[in-house]
């Protein structure tokens, strides 16, 4: 077998697959955030909390009702996005016109008051979740041993990431969305329900989120904790890719997972703070991100 840098080939190879699938998580994630901010102007702190009701969801779908994977990848998303239209009917909606703290205060204690319900209810042990039949097993090809369930993950989030970058980008849906958050007025005279466009987009955001912790059900176990040990990260992909930018949340987030999958066999102690490194770097260089505008 061939070694790099005296690394065998199949450990770097193991690692690329590592870092991939939680770039795709980040990616996914960050896409979210990037969305809401972008075009509601909320730092939504609640999202690591809400891709945790969207892994716990899947897992109560199965566990209380039987309802596979499949179903779940559905309905899970479904059911963050409409609790994510009752929080911003009742609370984020009153904030648009306030610094973004107000915001990120709120959504900070939204956060806290989920957590504090299902460790409440399910303690902070993680619950287990099986791999779907159809997704098992996996692939020798020689040089590694491919994961089905890791192969979907990756597959699964490029897709939803391009097929979200592109409905916004490149489509009159797209067009009007962000032509309402810069001059609302103007597309209301156009007969455009903006209140209603701007709640469904907070609700799309936020049900990115819960498909992202239906993904990672049979990879993670459940816990009230998975989202705040990942949010944080998930802002830092932000940030770097440049706050509200659609393509640079995307792309940062898979490069940022293959980086730090890396620096887990160069230079493991590092592998948990190099995205902050990063992060400082660029900061320095370009402040508004890689893919930001400067404003």
């Amino acid at each position: 077998m061939t070694d790099f840098f005296g690394i065998p080939l199949q450990a770097l190879l193991g690692q690329l697959l590592l870092g991939l699938v939680n770039g795709s998580f980040y990616a996914v994630l960050s896409l979210g955030l990037a969305i809401i901010f972008g075009l509601l102007n909320i730092i939504n702190f609640a999202h690591g909390a809400l891709y945790m009701l969207g892994a716990f969801l899947a897992w109560m779908g199965l566990q209380y009702l039987g309802l596979n994977y499949w179903t779940m990848l559905l309905l899970a998303p479904l059911g963050v996005a409409l609790f994510g239209i009752v929080l911003e009917r009742l609370f984020l909606r009153h904030l648009y016109r306030l610094d973004h703290l107000y915001g990120l205060l709120l959504t900070f204690g939204l956060t806290l008051l989920l957590e504090g319900v299902f460790r409440s209810i399910y303690g902070v042990s993680g619950q287990p979740y099986p791999t779907p039949a159809a997704l098992q097993g996996g692939y020798n090809l020689g040089f590694m041993f491919l994961p089905i369930y890791r192969a979907w993950v990756v597959v699964a989030s490029i897709i939803v990431c391009l097929a979200t970058w592109f409905i916004i980008e490149k489509t009159r849906l797209g067009a009007l969305l962000r032509a309402a958050t810069e001059n609302p007025k103007l597309v209301e005279a156009f007969g455009v329900n903006v209140p209603l466009m701007i709640t469904l987009t907070y609700a799309f955001g936020v049900g990115l989120a819960g498909f992202a912790g239906v993904l990672a059900t049979p990879i993670l176990q459940v816990s009230p904790l998975m989202g705040s040990n990942l949010i944080i990260v998930v802002f830092a992909v932000v940030v770097i890719g440049g706050m509200g930018s659609i393509l640079g949340s995307i792309l940062t987030g898979l490069g940022l997972g293959v980086i730090e999958g890396f620096t887990k066999v160069f230079w493991p102690e590092a592998s948990n703070t190099v995205v902050f490194i990063i992060m400082v770097i660029v900061l320095l260089l370009r402040p508004a991100g890689l893919f930001g505008k400067v404003k």
